[in-house]
Order: C-alpha cells, then structure tokens, then sequence
C-alpha cells in the first residue's frame, strides 16, 4: 500500500495533540533539557580551582613564602593550614582536610641559586585521579614558571637549554565546560529521541488503541511515520533550544555552520528513534521500554567518549565505540562547535551515522509492521 500523504498529515496532528495533551509530556519535553543542560553545564567540569592545600614550610624564608604565593595567586590552589611537621601534611590528606600537599624543605632558599636548584615536595590525593592529574600539571607549570622568572630576574638565565611556548588551539583557556556542553547536547536530544520513541507503541498497547490503529485504512509505513515525524519535530526544537541557551549562557563558541549541525542532527535523530521504535516493539509495557531503553543508554554513553577518551579504553572497545552513533554526533558537534568542521573534514562521521541509521531504521521497521501485524 503507497503511503498517502495526507493520512499521514492526520496521524501527524493526531499525535502531536496527543503528546502536548498530556501535562507530564509537555514538562519532559522542554524544561528538563534545560535543566539538565545547565546542570551537567556546570556540574561536569574537570578544571580545579581553590584545591584545598596544606604547606609544610620548613625554611621560612622570603623566598619559599613567594613560591607560595605563586601557587595561590593562580587561583588553582587554596592554602587551608599551615604547619612544620610532615606528619601533620599526611594526616590532612587522610582526614580529607586537603588535597594536595606542598612541602618546602630548610635549604631551599639556599639551595634555589645553586646550579641543581632546589627541590620541593608535592603530594596529591590520588582518590581522584583526574583531578589530581590536572592538579600535577599545574604545580609543574607553577614551579617550572616561578624558577624561570626569578632566574631572569637575577639575570641568571641559561643562554642554552629549550625555549617551551605552548598555545592551546580552539579552546585557549582548556575549559572543560567548552568541551563538555557540546556533548550535552548530544546526550540530551538522544534521550528524548529514545524516550518518546521507546513508548509510542507501548502505549498504544497499555491503552488498548492499537488494534484500533492495525484495522484503520493506514498502512504500517503511514503509521510508523505518524509515530516518529513528531518526534523528529519536536527533537529538533529541543536542539534549537538547547544549542542557543549553550551559546548564549554558556558562552560556547559556535565556529561551524549550523546547517551542517542540523543535517548531523537530522541523521542521529533517526538513528535514535530507530532504537527507539525498535524497544518499543520489543517492549509490553512502559516500565519494560523504560528499563530497556536505559540498558542502551548508558553502554552508549560510556563508549562515545564523553566521560572518558576513546583512546585510553582497550583496543576492543575502541573498535567497539565505531558501532555508536553518540561517539560519531559527538565528533561532529565539538568540530563544528569549537574546529569550524564542515563536511570535507567530517565526511567518515556522516557516512558512519547514515549506515547505522539505516541498518537500524530498517530493523525497526521489520519488527514494527509485525508488531502491527499480529
């Protein structure tokens, strides 16, 4: 049977009433990205600012008080007590008083012009081991700079050795919450996607409307597209949502064209309602969708690198992660984002979303017209 556009236009409006009829739809549609975009906005950041630090100072003198001082002035690192002994330094690590701990040793004043330098003492909490990564970095820099400058202020710099310059590209001041947001917005248009998706047919079912809806004039086709167009829709304006409150609160530079985020969108959002649909099939009751739209959510978020990078997970997840959409979208909208990526570069990205969103599409759709069928 071809499908009649003007059937579909009908079941389109039928559903659509449907959705924005029910209060708690209305509410999951629009106010919970918001909220969770400003949530995971500020909440997921992995930059370390007032990190609580104790100071063991065993010299006292001018000189370990202005590397001190070079350390809190950054803003990084927060001196919560002072003391002379080290067993106090390990009892605030273990207390959780302090997270990292700066001890100076009697010479180091003395020792500071000499040839070798003088050496201190940094102890981290490893508990979080991101965080104390971060936090290992800085005090590097923080040592490697305050050294240099009071060297060249002695007039004491070597004229040998190498010249370090570092610049950051797209992201200069390596925010976290510049990489992360972009993301989010993957993330969030996924799960609606999947939500509203993974409960169209289940709640035909419960409500005892879907033999109804298998012996109308539709056919199979006009009614799958009569669940999954709104869907589209109304993903889409979430994401013009979610993307402007991302620009224009958080600050995210947008560098790329947003024609080319919508096509990706377009592209990941079938490939999630094709999930969607395809739970909903498989799916009796709501709370069944529900459980096991969550049992795909979250391997799917593990593995896109959003949490953690692909590259430092074993080589079979890594090839794991080329068979998840959310790692191919999530690729596409930093480049676009914060590259300016367009589709000369993002090519491998697209063509990825397109066979997965068909081989998927296509499942769903066998397993739908079955589901109609019997």
């Amino acid at each position: 049977m071809s499908v009649s556009p003007l059937r579909v236009r009908e079941m389109l409006k039928k559903e659509l009433r449907q959705i924005f009829r029910d209060p708690r739809l209305k509410r999951v549609i629009f106010i919970p990205p918001l909220i969770q975009l400003i949530a995971f906005g500020y909440a997921v950041n992995t930059d370390i600012k007032n990190t609580a630090t104790f100071v063991v100072d065993h010299d006292g003198s001018r000189d370990s008080r202005e590397l001190i001082d070079a350390f809190t002035s950054t803003g990084y690192f927060r001196v919560v007590a002072r003391s002379q002994r080290a067993a106090d330094l390990v009892n605030a690590l273990d207390g959780g008083d302090a997270a990292v701990g700066i001890e100076i040793p009697v010479d180091f004043a003395r020792t500071l012009p000499t040839r070798d330098g003088a050496r201190i003492q940094v102890i981290l909490d490893g508990t979080s081991s991101n965080s104390a990564t971060v936090a290992q970095g800085y005090t590097s820099l923080i040592a490697q700079r305050y050294a240099l400058e009071r060297a060249a202020a002695q007039g004491s710099l070597p004229s040998g050795g190498v010249d370090l310059r570092m610049r950051a590209w797209y992201n200069p001041e390596l925010k976290s919450r510049v990489y992360n947001v972009p993301a989010v917005i993957g993330l969030l248009v996924l799960l609606l996607s999947l939500l509203l998706t993974a409960l169209a047919v289940v709640r035909e079912r419960e409500m005892g409307t879907l033999d109804q809806l298998a012996v109308s004039p539709l056919s199979a086709s006009e009614l799958m597209l009569g669940k999954t167009l709104p869907v589209v829709l109304i993903a889409l304006m979430d994401l013009c949502l979610i993307t402007a409150v991302a620009i224009l609160w958080f600050g995210i530079p947008m560098r790329g064209s947003f024609l080319v985020l919508l096509l990706a969108s377009l592209l990941y959002i079938t490939a999630g309602i094709s999930v969607g649909l395809l739970i909903s099939t498989l799916s009796r009751t709501q709370q069944e969708a529900i459980m096991t739209m969550f049992l795909f959510l979250l391997p799917a978020i593990i593995l896109s690198g959003f949490f953690y990078p692909i590259s430092s997970m074993p080589r079979f997840f890594q090839w794991l992660t080329l068979f998840n959409p959310v790692r191919h979208f999530l690729e596409i909208v930093r480049s676009v984002f914060l590259k300016g990526g367009g589709l000369d570069i993002l090519w491998p990205q697209f063509l990825a979303l397109v066979v997965m969103s068909a081989a998927v599409l296509r499942l769903a759709v066998f397993r739908f017209r079955r589901t109609i069928a019997t």
